[in-house]
């Protein structure tokens, strides 16, 4: 309804029903954190080469040279990983000049980890390619998930979405953690991934539509985005004391269960109900909430033009579709510019992100850095959230990032330390972006397709997130190349921006025919 918000408005903005909704939706979003990014210590590669029976011997030392050749890798010269010399019995040291491969397998090292997905299933060389692949697989399954949680969530409900999908993200995890196949890890971790962005995109919605005003733009700025990268920063804690990937899989899974009691303190969204004409629920879950603030609600919540106006609007009581999204000129125009910019920023966050093992360094010390940066990036666009339009907070902070990645290009090589500092600072830009989309898009789309349009964009994103591992990849061969091709389009994406309306302290339109045009 139009007026939501002033008829509600008796509630008060920070009372007792409103900080419960604020801490526990907020509280969700930690294993969202660090179940996408586990991957970086799940499948980190050890150092290793060719297993040689015949020598009885597992560690790494001078006396493999005889048996195993040298190869250069980053400028060290290290025993080769793939290949190893054939046995020639008439020769001195057992061992001919001719190569083969490692035809009985691998020793991995064990001085960072005591096994990962990779040493419990030989995935190196002629099977490398199957790390980025499960990191792949499991955006494909964000994918999914986004596609289908937003038709579920506009349908049914989104409470129900949301403790279905945290249920979801918590089980296939544990069952992750006894896979006997790679093929059975990749396939539970596609589910893992639909519940993982589907239960975060649910609390996002949930809470934007259950609280107003200045608490919803702090629960979207840094309630849940916060809480994301507290959960970001416990991962590097979690694998520095949990060697094991099995194990640690498991003990991430395990906080899941805490969020059972939910279910007894978070209700329906009122603005869903409305939307859907079940106005006497609404006015229900309204009435409960004015008991906890200590606040006697008025006898009639929602008067009876107000609802005979709702249930007379045709678009509440049909069911919506994809194709609504593309519907009317207006909505149109807001959902392909919000694709084009969500699947740049997703690309550029996460090949950033998942980059982290390959830098110079502890892999511990790096990825908390890296989730460090979170909270300098949510905390920097809360600021420009209170104080700036929103027409110039997604601008500014891709078009800024953009230009730090490109510039790196013309650093010279030996000055590390600046060339880490732009890099960090992009990836400050672009996570403050990334979270503020989140916010932009409940207020740019409308009530009756938001969870819907919100899934839809996340949906696209994950075109960029699933070709991230790749752009990482090619900084093997061109360390450069990668910052060129994410620095280039975000700036594009950035400038694309512009177009989009103005939509800070207005209210949340809630129907179609609400929406905003373009800022031409």
């Amino acid at each position: 309804m139009k007026d939501y918000e002033e008829i509600t408005s008796f509630l008060g903005e920070w009372g007792p029903f409103q900080k419960v909704i604020f801490l526990l939706l907020s509280l969700s979003s930690i294993p969202n954190g660090y179940v996408g990014m586990a991957m970086v210590f799940l499948a980190d590669i050890p150092p290793h080469r060719c297993r040689v029976p015949q020598l009885n011997f597992s560690g790494f030392g001078l006396d493999l040279n005889y048996s195993i050749p040298l190869q250069e890798v980053k400028g060290e010269v290290i025993l080769s990983r793939c290949t190893r010399f054939k046995e020639q019995l008439d020769s001195a040291t057992g061992f001919g000049n001719e190569t083969e491969g490692c035809l009985d397998g691998w020793e991995f090292s064990k001085e960072q980890y005591r096994s990962t997905i990779v040493t419990e299933w030989d995935l190196v060389c002629d099977n490398a390619w199957k790390t980025p692949f499960t990191v792949t697989i499991f955006f494909f399954g964000v994918l999914s998930g986004s596609f289908l949680s937003g038709i579920i969530s506009d349908r049914y409900g989104r409470r129900f979405i949301f403790f279905a999908t945290l249920a979801l993200q918590t089980v296939f995890s544990i069952l992750q953690a006894a896979a006997n196949s790679w093929e059975l890890f990749c396939a539970l971790y596609f589910i893992v991934g639909m519940g993982q962005i589907a239960n975060y995109c649910a609390a996002f919605i949930l809470g934007s539509e259950l609280l107003i005003r200045n608490v919803r733009i702090n629960f979207a700025s840094l309630g849940v985005s916060m809480c994301y990268a507290i959960g970001y920063t416990a991962l590097p804690m979690f694998a520095w004391f949990i060697r094991s990937w099995r194990i640690l899989l498991i003990a991430l899974s395990i906080p899941g269960f805490l969020y059972i009691p939910l279910w007894w303190y978070i209700p329906e969204s009122p603005r869903w109900l409305l939307s859907q004409g079940r106005v006497k629920e609404a006015e229900d879950i309204i009435r409960a909430a004015a008991r906890k603030n200590g606040i006697t609600p008025p006898d009639v919540i929602f008067k009876p033009e107000d609802c005979e106006q709702l249930m007379e609007n045709k678009e509440s009581q049909r069911l919506y579709t994809w194709l609504d999204l593309i519907k009317t000129t207006n909505i149109r125009n807001i959902t392909l510019i919000s694709i084009i910019i969500w699947i740049v920023i997703s690309m550029t966050y996460y090949g950033m992100s998942l980059n982290t093992p390959n830098m110079d360094g502890d892999p511990y010390f790096n990825c908390l850095v890296a989730a460090s940066s979170e909270f300098l990036g949510y905390g920097s666009i809360w600021l420009f959230i209170r104080y700036t339009p929103r027409r110039f907070t997604l601008p500014f902070t891709m078009i800024l990032s953009g230009t730090l990645l490109l510039i790196i290009k013309f650093i010279p090589q030996d000055m590390h330390a600046l060339s880490l500092t732009l890099v960090m600072i992009g990836k400050t830009g672009v996570t403050g972006a990334f979270g503020f989309l989140y916010l932009y898009g409940t207020e740019l789309f409308p009530t009756v397709v938001r969870n819907m349009a919100l899934g839809a964009t996340s949906m696209a994103s994950r075109v960029g997130s699933t070709v991230s591992p790749y752009i990482a990849y090619i900084g093997t061969y061109n360390k450069i190349l990668p910052y060129i091709l994410m620095g280039g389009t975000t700036v594009i994406a950035g400038v694309l921006s512009l177009l989009l309306p103005e939509t800070k302290g207005e209210q949340l339109p809630e129907f179609i025919n609400q929406v905003k045009p373009l800022r031409w």
